[in-house]
């Protein structure tokens, strides 16, 4: 072939930190600490930025995908952790379409809200519920460029069926920033 082939593939590590397939997520604060945790770890282990999401089963609480983000590591701009969890689960599930009739309703949990291309992706993508933990203040203030976004996202999920939830653990996604930053990480 002419051209390389793309392939987003998530880090070894991620394997080792999952909990067992039926482990059952509670509730959104659950979920949320676990996309904190793969965007810590991803800054830890140098794999990417300082974000991290995964795709659950809203009904059942079990996860579908996770993913980090692996902009720097793959060198691909469009490799943003939503966007990998999102991937990740549609192969899971073998569709490209998240909100198909007969699947289960997919809630993303990601630790920043979605910045001008991720929040494109989701409607797009299926997902009927979303999480976030920090704000996309709190990645502009590291230096994040989150893109142009309209003022009333969320309520322009909200008209499309998507329930948005904000500020979920916001103190502890933030801190991911900090350490991200205090240790050296590319801002782009």
């Amino acid at each position: 072939m002419r051209f390389p082939q793309i392939e987003l593939k998530l880090p070894g590590w991620i394997e080792t930190i999952l909990p067992e397939p039926d482990h059952v997520f509670k509730d959104s604060q659950e979920r949320m600490q676990l996309a904190i945790k793969l965007a810590g770890l991803n800054v830890e282990h140098k794999t990417g930025g300082p974000f991290g999401a995964a795709v659950f089963d809203n009904h059942t609480g079990k996860l579908i995908a996770p993913g980090v983000n692996l902009v720097t590591h793959v060198n691909c701009s469009a490799a943003h952790a939503e966007i990998v969890a999102i991937s990740i689960a549609q192969k899971v599930l073998n569709t490209y379409d998240l909100g198909a009739e007969g699947l289960p309703a997919c809630e993303l949990a990601t630790s920043t809200e979605p910045c001008a291309m991720c929040l494109g992706a989701i409607p797009w993508s299926g997902i009927r519920s979303l999480v976030c933990g920090s704000r996309d203040e709190d990645a502009r203030k590291v230096g994040f460029d989150e893109g142009a976004k309209p003022a009333d996202w969320t309520k322009n999920l909200k008209a499309r069926g998507i329930t948005v939830q904000q500020d979920i653990l916001r103190d502890d996604a933030k801190a991911v920033f900090e350490k991200y930053r205090d240790s050296g990480g590319i801002i782009y």
